[in-house]
């Protein structure tokens, strides 16, 4: 990672920023009320600066030997360049450092690329949430995925 990319810990005043880049990323994506939550003593949040702007973050839950994984995005006009990948890496080292037995996550069946992303890194399919995200259309379901860390 060359010193114009960083991956770094976020606070609370990067709350409305993260919000930003949600609404930019995702179609519904979390309110700022929620991302505000994020930043208590079970969770770990991650950003990645890119010259200094917050162009993506990730938002880890902790929970005794689990994690979940509650958001990963990218600016949608950054996407491509491996930054998603970078945060990534970042949670998973975070994981495994918090001694994390299980990280899990949830994503969008059509979201091919963070799908292959996640095998990428042996996240393993272990079951579907029915309709779970809202769509334009209706509704489209989740995959859920894990990954055995420190086991």
């Amino acid at each position: 990672m060359s010193p114009l990319h960083r991956v770094c810990s976020l606070s609370p005043t990067d709350a409305v920023n993260m919000s930003t880049l949600a609404a930019l990323a995702h179609s519904h994506p979390m309110s700022l009320r929620t991302i505000e939550s994020c930043f208590g003593t079970l969770y770990s949040t991650f950003g990645l600066r890119v010259e200094g702007n917050l162009v993506g973050f990730a938002i880890l839950h902790l929970i005794f030997e689990d994690a979940t994984l509650m958001d990963i995005c990218v600016d949608p006009s950054e996407r491509g360049r491996g930054y998603g990948q970078m945060l990534l890496q970042a949670v998973i080292a975070h994981a495994v450092h918090s001694k994390v037995e299980t990280l899990f996550l949830e994503v969008r069946s059509s979201s091919l690329a963070a799908r292959h992303l996640y095998s990428k890194y042996d996240f393993k399919e272990s079951g579907i949430r029915q309709s779970y995200y809202k769509t334009e259309n209706g509704n489209e379901d989740a995959i859920l995925m894990e990954l055995a860390i420190n086991r």
